[in-house]
């Protein structure tokens, strides 16, 4: 799937998430969009000779549902139709540098050649100083991942997610009186959740920008010094308070060896170099040959790394705009798909904590678990793990293990506590940060409700208890930065759609990186 249909059934599972009072798509709109992509894909997959697919059939069904929007709702038909600034951005920014190169860079004054010109040591030595970084990123993979959480160009793509999302909300907020406030939700629940997924696109993208745009500002520079040296005559020199001859002839030896060596230049003697020194007269046409080793140490040493660095850049791009890695094994997509191809069992491991699940609440969460993954779905109830009881012990005990991975049919843990109980970080909120730490899945916390309404409903106050301890545990899951869903076993369908919204937030929360948790 490349990286423009992926965006569109990224996007069309923000709509349908947070449309959960179907007031944007009706149950009838949904349907015919997944009737109509089902023959679509089929069609297509005929016309190859081969089966349709799960991806095939995302597709089509996210044409369908874009296109009846973008007919009901304009505002979002721009959103639709993604005007991708990269192209305009990738031509004008290294179109700048190189101008800027041409006729902001000093690197010498009209006339003369400084031998020890300090702009050029410096271009020279920045690239060196990028090389080596880049270089012990990729040998020392921790240090990348430490590094990864600090650096700039993650902070801002941090930042951006959550600006980016905030801004796109209030431009359909804005029209509250004519669009649904639940598309105004989708489009910053979209903003967030595609930044987050084209994170890798992205940065390769500004990688081959950034490294083409130096590439671009050290022509600049050449262009420059060969242009002057044309309109006036280059004279060479060099002085320095602390430097004699012999250090200014090995400095420079050292720094142009490449260069000469490459270009079969001529070189330089220690009596040229003492002849050079200021303020005494210069040899009156001496600037050809230095302007040569200038401009040959920016080629070998800036324009070919960088180039190759571009080169290497645009390939990364190239592989994720071709191939984007989005996971079709997510439930949404799961229950979406259930039909195409091989039915696939997707598995919802439940953990609980300090409850004992009769069977008509086990019978209530396989219930649950169709409704959040599919009629496929199958559920994995472990035991108990008791009040007060060490959580790695309890999953020894129970036969799993929080720390290794699930089987690969597993799309979903679900830690199951009790109303009834008030949640404690030294028991609950170390149960829940286990499973944080190391779970490789999407973690949703599930509060069942039905024991505690059982014993409060109806008496005096009785509300009023109900709802304070649900707002205790709902702040509790935000410091712990995990979704909760409120569920009644006993009614398994009685909080559905909060249900599946709060597994959309949790699938989200999940995939966000590192650097926008923190």
């Amino acid at each position: 799937m490349n990286e423009q249909l992926a965006r569109s059934v990224v996007l069309m599972r923000a709509i349908e998430s947070a449309d959960i009072e179907r007031e944007v798509l009706t149950d009838d709109d949904r349907m015919y969009a997944s009737r109509s992509a089902n023959e679509l894909a089929r069609w297509d997959a005929a016309d190859k000779n081969t089966a349709p697919t799960p991806e095939l059939f995302l597709q089509k069904r996210a044409e369908q549902i874009l296109k009846k929007i973008s007919e009901r709702y304009r505002a979002i038909s721009a959103v639709i139709a993604n005007k991708n600034s990269w192209y305009v951005m990738s031509i004008a920014i290294p179109l700048l540098t190189l101008f800027l190169g041409i006729f902001l860079d000093r690197i010498t004054d009209p006339h003369r050649v400084d031998l020890l010109s300090a702009p050029l040591l410096l271009i020279i030595g920045w690239n060196f100083l990028v090389y080596v970084l880049s270089m012990l990123l990729v040998l020392f993979p921790a240090l990348h991942r430490r590094w990864s959480k600090t650096n700039f160009l993650n902070r801002w793509m941090a930042s951006a997610i959550f600006s980016s999302s905030k801004m796109s909300g209030q431009f359909l907020q804005k029209k509250g009186h004519k669009y649904p406030e639940p598309l105004a939700l989708a489009l910053s629940n979209f903003t967030t959740q595609w930044l987050t997924l084209s994170a890798p696109l992205i940065t390769a993208r500004l990688k081959r920008l950034v490294h083409f745009s130096a590439a671009c500002f050290v022509t600049g520079v050449i262009i420059s010094l060969y242009v002057r040296g044309v309109l006036s005559a280059y004279q060479a020199g060099w002085e320095s308070t602390f430097l004699d001859a012999g250090q200014v002839h090995a400095i420079l030896s050292f720094l142009f060896a490449p260069v000469i060596f490459l270009f079969h230049l001529p070189g330089f003697s220690m009596e040229q170099i003492v002849a050079l020194q200021l303020p005494q007269a210069v040899m009156p046409v001496n600037g050809a040959l230095w302007v040569h080793l200038y401009a040959g140490s920016l080629f070998v040493f800036v324009i070919v790394p960088r180039m190759a660095l571009t080169a290497f850049a645009l390939r990364q791009e190239r592989k994720f705009t071709r191939d984007f890695p989005l996971d079709l094994e997510q439930p949404y997509f799961r229950k979406l798909t259930s039909h195409i191809g091989p039915a696939v069992e997707a598995a919802m491991r439940v953990f609980p904590y300090s409850f004992t699940v009769d069977e008509l609440r086990d019978k209530n969460l396989h219930v649950l678990a169709k409704t959040l993954l599919g009629d496929q779905a199958r559920l994995m109830l472990r035991p108990s793990t008791q009040y007060g009881e060490e959580v790695r012990e309890a999953l020894q005990r129970g036969d799993s293990s929080g720390s290794v991975p699930a089987p690969g049919d597993v799309a979903l843990t679900v830690l199951l506590f009790n109303l009834s109980a008030t949640p404690e970080n030294e028991n609950h909120g170390a149960f829940l940060a286990h499973f944080r730490r190391h779970s490789r899945h999407v973690i949703l916390v599930m509060l069942d409700e039905s024991s505690y309404l059982e014993r409060f409903a109806g008496q005096a106050g009785g509300e009023l208890k109900i709802r304070e301890r649900i707002a205790l545990w709902r702040q509790f899951c935000e410091l712990h930065n995990a979704s909760l869903a409120l569920v009644n076993l006993l009614h398994p369908l009685a909080h559905a759609d909060e249900l599946e919204q709060c597994f959309s937030s949790a699938s989200a929360l999940f995939s966000l990186p590192q650097a926008v948790h923190e």
